[in-house]
């Protein structure tokens, strides 16, 4: 089995709106990726006949806050049934609430009680996903530029969650642009954290565009993976340097080493 991309429909054919860009990107072939749902038309989304890979998949607090963990858990709850209508099976948590992008409420030290919150908060998504067939995936934040203030942000750290919970419906969602950003050497991360993840983001550094635009070497990330035998999704959440059309092609140029059937 080969590996499947996909691309975030926030990112890329900014110029068309959303049911547009979700068609453009069906028909070149590639998974939709989503952030927030809550403001889309779904059933339009639906009509369109793309195949959806993942969405936020929470709406109020913190993975790692006692008092506001089980926020995460409630929203995901209700962010379930339209993740089913649109077939989705991937949800995105992260390990601590943003907002705009930005951490609510900025925390610059992680203790061992938001370790143990965040483990326990994981395990109560972990059964909720075995009950609605679904994959929470804890994404890695870089703190560096993007997101300040995030504790248990790095890829060592979501590793670790991920490792700990041990739950088949808890996954890692690597991202190797923030893991670039904040602590580098991508090749043996990607080959530590494979048995744990639910999905590799991409985009380049700097600028958090497609592949080919910046520092990382990602056709050696893709032959890296393809020796790992890794064929879960790979997906591009980055702007286009340029034209968009452009930017899915160069990605999909990166990682054609994983799109060749397993022999």
């Amino acid at each position: 089995m080969s590996a499947q991309l996909a691309v975030c429909a926030e990112m890329v054919f900014l110029d068309l709106p959303l049911i547009e860009r979700v068609m453009k990107l069906d028909d070149a072939g590639f998974e939709i990726e989503l952030w927030d749902i809550r403001d889309k038309d779904l059933s339009a989304l639906a009509a369109t006949g793309a195949r959806f890979g993942s969405m936020t998949g929470y709406s109020e607090g913190s993975l790692c806050d006692a008092d506001s963990a089980h926020h995460v858990v409630r929203t995901a709850g209700e962010l379930i049934p339209a993740a089913k209508e649109l077939g989705i099976k991937r949800l995105v948590v992260h390990p601590a609430q943003l907002i705009d992008g930005q951490a609510a409420t900025p925390r610059f030290r992680a203790t061992g009680d938001m370790w143990l919150t965040a483990a326990k908060t994981l395990e109560e998504l972990g059964r909720l996903g075995e009950e609605h067939d679904v994959i929470f995936m804890l994404e890695n934040l870089n703190t560096i530029l993007d997101h300040p203030g995030i504790p248990l942000g790095r890829a060592k750290d979501t590793l670790s969650l991920v490792k700990a919970v041990d739950h088949p419906n808890v996954k890692m969602m690597l991202d190797l642009y923030h893991a670039q950003i904040g602590e580098g050497n991508l090749i043996e991360l990607v080959r530590a954290a494979s048995p744990y993840i639910g999905e590799i983001q991409v985009a380049d550094v700097p600028g958090r565009c497609e592949p080919g635009t910046g520092e990382i070497n990602y056709r050696a990330v893709a032959a890296a993976l393809s020796q790992l035998g890794y064929s879960g999704p790979v997906g591009m959440e980055a702007y286009a340097s340029a034209d968009s059309e452009a930017a899915i092609a160069a990605f999909a140029q990166a990682f054609e080493p994983l799109l060749q059937p397993a022999s």
